[in-house]
């Protein structure tokens, strides 16, 4: 540095800065060999402090206002005072100009999926990000745990960490707190209040706070979301069978419409018609095999015994039976069965009454006689 530009150094009895980025937390006032005049006027701005810093120690740390610096009992160094020295006086002092507005919209996200488990799904991989700010509240405590002698500390030299603890504490304050994957979406301010409490005393330690957390989305791996669609859709859909008909049923006018396409149509059609009687015909065959090994297997009739006919008779409206003769019988006795209840057997074309079935007539006396008319 030639001799005019150090002597227009000297002159300088202004210390101030003057933020033209938005992401600068502290700078560094640079002045030669760190010399700052007696009596210079210190000015700090609102959302700023000053730290100074002397022989490698934090001196004092100055609020909005413009300051004089006088004292000797401040890290004030006069450059005059070390003259007799050939200007290398061997008071020196280092200006921090520390920003203590908020820093907003800094991002947060998790890189890799968090494992959970949940009450209704079991284990699941949650992925989630959103944004935060923060704010310097103790500008000397910051300056010695993460400035050091940065010259300029931008927010992009500190994110880095605070996203590191941020997904850190995200993570386990989610699995502590046992909330369905499926209640998340209406939980996230909530959640985000109470992360944002919990790592206020982390962030505290380095002289920061943590004045706003947001949770902007909590999301599932692609192919875990496909399959939650589908049973959403399922659930929307219900009867099976009537959502079977009712595109069926669509896809008839627009077969119509297309006669180029209403062979493709009707084949679709055919196809799907002839699956459904299908499986029609499997449950009708699987209810039937259900029921011959519901019925329990009774022996041949022994030999040179006839095989007595099995009635169904109409009883109170329901079909009841099948009896043999010696139980229609006891029906018949019993009132239950007369000669107009309508029976049924092997090899008749209809229900008939049983009165006039041949097999049954000896089951019911033979009806009185009519009467003749009273003697005089």
């Amino acid at each position: 540095m030639d001799i005019w530009s150090r002597l227009k150094t000297e002159l300088i009895d202004i210390v101030q800065y003057l933020d033209d980025t938005n992401n600068t937390m502290v700078y560094r006032f640079e002045r030669f060999n760190n010399e700052i005049k007696y009596g210079a006027k210190l000015v700090v701005r609102e959302g700023q402090a000053a730290c100074f810093v002397n022989e490698g120690q934090l001196a004092d740390v100055f609020t909005p206002g413009t300051h004089t610096l006088q004292t000797q009992n401040l890290p004030i160094l006069a450059t005059l005072k070390g003259w007799k020295y050939g200007f290398e006086s061997p008071f020196k002092a280092e200006v921090y100009f520390v920003s203590t507005r908020q820093f907003t919209d800094l991002k947060w996200g998790t890189m890799n999926p968090i494992m959970l488990r949940d009450p209704e799904f079991g284990p699941v991989r949650l992925r989630a990000f959103g944004s935060y700010a923060i704010k310097v509240v103790d500008p000397g405590l910051f300056l010695k745990q993460i400035v050091g002698t940065d010259n300029r500390f931008t927010t992009e030299e500190i994110t880095g960490q605070l996203r590191n603890l941020i997904v850190s504490q995200f993570g386990t304050i989610l699995g502590q707190s046992k909330v369905p994957m499926l209640d998340l979406a209406g939980k996230y301010a909530e959640l985000g209040a109470f992360i944002r409490q919990q790592m206020s005393a982390e962030f505290g330690k380095v002289g920061l706070d943590l004045p706003t957390f947001v949770i902007e989305n909590i999301s599932l791996p692609e192919e875990v979301e496909k399959a939650l669609d589908k049973r959403a859709s399922m659930g929307v859909i219900g009867d099976l069978g009537r959502y079977t008909q009712m595109q069926a049923a669509d896809s008839m006018p627009i077969a119509a419409g297309n006669p180029s396409a209403g062979a493709g149509a009707g084949m679709g059609l055919g196809m799907g018609v002839a699956m459904g009687q299908q499986m029609a015909a499997a449950l009708a065959g699987a209810n039937q095999a259900g029921a011959n090994q519901a019925r329990p297997a009774t022996p041949p009739p022994l030999p040179g015994q006839a095989v007595s006919a099995l009635y169904f008779a109409a009883i109170n409206g329901q079909q009841v039976g099948p009896f043999d003769v010696a139980s229609l019988g006891a029906q018949a006795r019993a009132g239950a069965v007369t000669r107009e209840t309508l029976v049924w057997c092997e090899g008749m074309s209809g229900w008939a009454p049983a009165g006039g079935v041949p097999g049954l007539a000896g089951l019911f006396p033979p009806p009185l006689p009519p009467q003749g008319p009273a003697q005089g």
